[in-house]
């Protein structure tokens, strides 16, 4: 489970305010979405929850942990796929998956056994022992789940994880956490795509201008915005035309 309390986070010096007083709730067993246009703040919260930035204000748990109390805990905790995929392009799919379990303490039947696992349900067989350079955006998400995933997390948080996938990756990719979420594990989805939020997203968080414009089902949003659909209920909740979502 995650929990944010009015998180803020500001730039050059104050400046600029990424995420301003950002609160919610994700629950186990349940994918949370985090919607919102680009540039929202989405991904700024996302690398807060993962401790890649620190909050100027606000609290944080994750699984009843305080990040800023205990970020190596955190770390072990969270499987993370961040916005860039930051693979070892030298290394194979393999070799990046093995050095990432090798990292989380795991011993090497364990890793064999997690990458095994990985290249039968992501259908890597085919390009698991290749270099990933020159790897389409498919199959470097593929390789960027398994690594985060390689220490069997309970919190998964993922960054845009759909974007540059063709159609049917991304049907594979939408099935895969959706298993996520039968395990009973706590997803947090950020995304800008309005049809990933509605064929995946239990909750949804709508992010817009650095903060909170709403939140609950979609059924709730669509409700407490009087619109038809999912798609005019986010426009009129972040009270704008623009941005407006594929």
């Amino acid at each position: 489970m995650i929990e944010a309390k009015q998180l803020r986070k500001t730039f050059n010096k104050g400046k600029v305010v990424a995420v301003d007083e950002v609160s919610f709730l994700a629950m186990d067993g349940q994918i949370t979405g985090l919607l919102g246009p680009n540039g929202a703040g989405k991904t700024t919260t996302m690398r807060m929850l993962y401790t890649l930035l620190s909050p100027d204000s606000g609290s944080m748990r994750i699984d009843g942990i305080d990040p800023a109390a205990e970020p190596l805990k955190v770390k072990r905790a969270l499987g993370v796929v961040p916005d860039s995929r930051g693979l070892y392009d030298r290394l194979t799919a393999r070799e990046n998956i093995r050095y990432y379990g090798k990292l989380q303490g795991l011993d090497e039947a364990r890793i064999e056994e997690r990458i095994e696992y990985f290249a039968r349900v992501l259908d890597m067989g085919g390009f698991i022992d290749r270099k990933t350079d020159g790897f389409s955006q498919g199959q470097r998400v593929k390789v960027a789940i398994a690594r985060a995933l390689i220490h069997d997390p309970r919190t998964v948080l993922l960054d845009e994880p759909s974007n540059g996938l063709d159609v049917m990756t991304t049907r594979a990719l939408r099935g895969f956490l959706n298993e996520l979420k039968r395990e009973g594990r706590c997803v947090v989805l950020s995304t800008h795509i309005m049809q990933e939020v509605a064929a995946l997203c239990d909750r949804i968080v709508i992010i817009a201008k650095g903060r909170v414009a709403a939140q609950g089902t979609a059924q709730e949003l669509i409700e407490q915005s009087g619109q038809a659909n999912l798609e005019d209920a986010f426009v009129k909740l972040i009270g704008s035309d623009e941005g407006l979502l594929a």
